[in-house]
């Protein structure tokens, strides 16, 4: 692990400190989205940067940090008592001394770590976390910004049904952020084969408009509420679909094009809401994925499945 050890001396503790956690292996695109955005960077903890300032918006950060603090502690004992005085519960994220913070965590209401159903409700309530960076000095949050642990979610999978595992990024947007359509809604679905988001729409009772220039999946095809169209997301023209309530993209295609093609969609009127993967090269095109972010009414997040892509999100209540 990467560690770059402060000790309370060496950070002027009257600061706003905020802490950002990378996805596991995207630490450089991390550190490099924090640069690009300002944020001064004051130490780095493996995947934990912690920097000043107020929380911003970060990309490739999975989970975020807020009001973060660094606290002197005298024993196990000690560190429990500062803990269940900041937060009802409490995660551990591990830098050293792994043994004694798993006797602190002991010690103090934890968030248990479980595999959810899909739709199945997340808690409501905030968690701290905290890191042990000597045997006499912690780092903690009272409140990060996703109630799970690492702002991570594991799913008890569908290895029958769905064609690939990508019905899970839909799984997570769905049920961790809370962005679905509703039954009985027009979607649509381009770039589908083999038909994992198709699925994981016709599942939830949208009206799926499914594209491809590749057959579905056959098992996919013969679902109910299903049109399908085999023919190039990029040559289909919005008016010939009509009205949609949400569009829906996992397909591979460079950044730009990809913002060519919602843009597209965005000026034709007809689209309530989107959300689309963007997937990236190496290096990663943080030029257009600020510029999607910088589209009124966008979030863009990287799931817990995302591997080198991100996923956005533009909504009409949003806007």
């Amino acid at each position: 692990m990467v560690s770059i050890f402060v000790h309370m001396g060496q950070i002027n503790l009257e600061k706003t400190l905020t802490g950002y956690l990378a996805p596991k292996d995207f630490e450089a695109d991390l550190k490099i989205e924090l640069g690009l955005m300002g944020i001064e960077i004051l130490s780095q903890h493996g995947r934990l940067f912690i920097c000043a300032g107020e929380a911003q918006d970060v990309v490739f950060a999975q989970d975020t940090w807020l009001r973060v603090e660094i606290l002197p502690y005298t024993s196990i004992n000690h560190a429990a008592e500062l803990l269940k005085s900041k937060a009802r519960r409490w995660s551990h994220y591990s830098i050293n001394n792994h043994r004694r913070a798993e006797l602190i965590l002991d010690k103090v209401p934890s968030a248990k770590i479980k595999r959810y159903d899909f739709l199945e409700e997340i808690p409501k309530t905030t968690i701290g976390c905290f890191a042990l960076l000597s045997e006499a000095e912690m780092i903690l949050t009272p409140e990060t910004t996703c109630p799970l642990p690492f702002g991570e979610i594991e799913f008890n999978e569908d290895k029958i049904n769905p064609p690939s595992r990508a019905y899970l990024k839909l799984w997570e947007l769905f049920t961790l952020y809370g962005y679905k359509p509703e039954a009985g809604m027009k979607t649509i679905d381009v770039g589908s084969c083999p038909g994992g988001w198709t699925w994981v729409l016709q599942t939830v009772g949208t009206n799926v408009v499914s594209v491809d220039k590749a057959p579905l999946d056959p098992k996919i095809a013969a679902l109910p509420n299903i049109e399908f169209k085999q023919e190039s997301a990029f040559g289909l023209r919005p008016q010939h679909v009509g009205h949609l309530d949400w569009f829906f993209s996992d397909i591979i295609c460079y950044p730009d094009k990809l913002l060519e093609l919602v843009n597209r969609w965005r000026e034709s009127g007809l689209v309530d809401n989107f959300a689309c993967t963007i997937k990236f090269q190496k290096p990663t095109d943080f030029e257009t994925l600020f510029k999607f972010k910088a589209i009124p009414g966008s979030r863009v997040v990287h799931l817990s499945c995302n591997k080198h892509e991100v996923t956005w999100i533009n909504t009409k209540e949003s806007k």
